[in-house]
């Protein structure tokens, strides 16, 4: 059972749930669904799925109580009966459930993973499988990041030529890039509001929120590449990057780029129903804002203290206007350092002393330190992993993670560069996301009790076609970044 538990009792005998066992009660459809069951349920034994008024189980809570001819499911809401049902999924096996008693409860409101689909797009089937995935695990966010340097996949009908133009690349680096060597390779795609909109739903059904990422105002050389006048004065046409790293393009500060980007969160937020919104604002570089006349006289008609200041002026225009739709903005945590107004949620990514930094600055913090988090880095320091972005981040280091209680949650991340494929992704991802799974939901941590209940999930991934890192402890690093 990953994640584990909050308390569990096991008694005598066992439940067959078969593939005519009944379903009844709020969302059996998808209970059965879930759980492999036949539509018409004329075999013995039945799942009773039920609400009920207790607030100790919170929005998600929920308890499982398992006899030899029932299993019942009872929670205040839909979400909570929902990870009841993938308990009752997991605890399934040869000879049936074991009869007994859970009761759980997540440690965390936020349960994150972030995918990105702006380094590599990715087909919607891809990313239904991974709700899938997450909802299996009680993950309950799925972030997206939508826009990059590298690409941009979100459609916004306002302005066609950010996926007209934005959306592809002429190539991709080729191994790893320092390397210098590309593939030649187009690459792009993007989705349709409504594919999106399907997304959301198809989500939201499973317990899982989806939260878009625009990223403003750095990463942004895939909207400049559409739209010139977003950005700076270049000697050379401005095109949709097809290297990795860090690009100089930031978007400018005039009205006209304000506009733009309240265009963008109005139809962002038209398609994701998410209180939460993204605004990224990492990893900006500000050369350009230090040299442009625009930059200064934004400057001076703000009253702020230097060019260093705009990032700031743009993380408070954006959460103001996110407001103003009634949402709240999250921002990477290089935003702490630029006086964001408080109501926005810090994702702490630097590392754990920015966990600490937000929360005393009076944020909502959703812990995602690279250095616990990242699951795009490599697992060990062995001659024969991928080529990764840096690492080693073994699962140890991973499951040991504490975010500590004065947070929102905590997120993993999944970063593309090289991540371009199902099998790539799955083998990063597996099995260090259950090691997340299990931190984000669960108070408790034994390792031991961890990786022998790990080896016994490990089938049901296999029955899933996870392509997880195989075998997972294979030249393990005993160290953490």
């Amino acid at each position: 059972m990953i994640p584990l538990v909050a308390s569990a009792r096991t008694d005598q005998g066992r439940f067959p749930l078969g593939p005519g066992t009944r379903v009844s009660g709020p969302h059996a459809g998808l209970a059965r669904e879930l759980l492999g069951l036949d539509a018409r349920g004329e075999g013995p034994g039945e799942v009773v799925l039920g609400l009920v008024a207790d607030p100790s189980l919170g929005p998600e809570g929920y308890t499982l109580t398992v006899t030899p001819d029932r299993a019942v499911i009872a929670a205040a809401g839909a979400a909570g009966l929902g990870w009841g049902v993938q308990t009752l999924r997991q605890l399934d096996a040869p000879g049936g459930v074991p009869c007994g008693t859970v009761r759980d409860v997540p440690r965390y409101a936020w349960r994150g993973v972030m995918i990105d689909v702006a380094r590599w797009w990715r087909p919607v089937s891809f990313l239904r499988s991974y709700v899938d995935l997450l909802a299996l695990h009680k993950f309950n966010v799925l972030h997206l990041h939508l826009t990059d340097d590298q690409g941009w996949r979100f459609e916004v009908r306002a302005h066609p030529s950010l996926t007209e133009i934005g959306a592809r690349r002429a190539e991709s680096p080729a191994g790893h890039a320092r390397e210098g060597r590309s593939d030649g390779t187009p690459h792009g795609g993007f989705y349709t509001q409504r594919e999106l909109r399907d997304l959301v739903e198809y989500a939201a059904a499973r317990g899982v929120t989806v939260v878009p990422e625009i990223e403003f105002p750095g990463h942004s050389q895939a909207a400049i590449a559409a739209y010139p006048w977003l950005g700076h004065p270049s000697a050379e046409p401005v095109t949709v990057r097809t290297s990795w790293g860090i690009s100089s393009q930031v978007l400018n500060v005039s009205d006209r780029a304000a506009d733009f980007a309240r265009d963008v969160l109005d139809e962002l937020s038209d398609v994701f129903p998410s209180t939460y919104v993204h605004i990224g604002g990492d990893e900006v570089r500000g050369d350009a804002w230090a040299t442009s006349p625009e930059a200064a006289r934004r400057v001076a008609s703000a009253g702020l203290d230097g060019p260093q200041a705009l990032l700031g002026w743009w993380g408070r225009l954006l959460a103001d206007h996110l407001r103003g739709l009634g949402r709240r903005a999250v921002a990477w945590d290089d935003m702490l350092d630029h006086d964001p107004p408080e109501d926005m949620v810090i994702m702490a990514w630097r590392g754990v002393d920015r966990i600490e930094a937000a929360a005393r600055a009076g944020h909502d913090v959703i812990a995602a330190p690279h250095t616990h988090t990242y699951l795009d880095y490599a697992e060990s320091d062995a001659p024969g992993e991928p080529v990764s972005i840096s690492g080693p981040l073994p699962l140890e280091t991973v499951y040991g993670f504490d975010a500590g209680d004065a947070v929102l949650g905590m997120q993993a991340q999944l970063w593309g560069e090289y991540l371009p494929t199902k099998e790539r992704l799955d083998y990063n991802a597996f099995p260090r996301l259950c090691a997340v799974a299990e931190a984000a939901w669960s108070s408790g941590r034994d390792l031991g009790d961890f990786t022998r209940r790990l080896t016994a999930h490990l089938p049901l991934l296999d029955r899933l076609g996870v392509a997880y890192r195989r075998p997972y402890d294979q030249g393990a690093a005993r160290v953490h970044l």
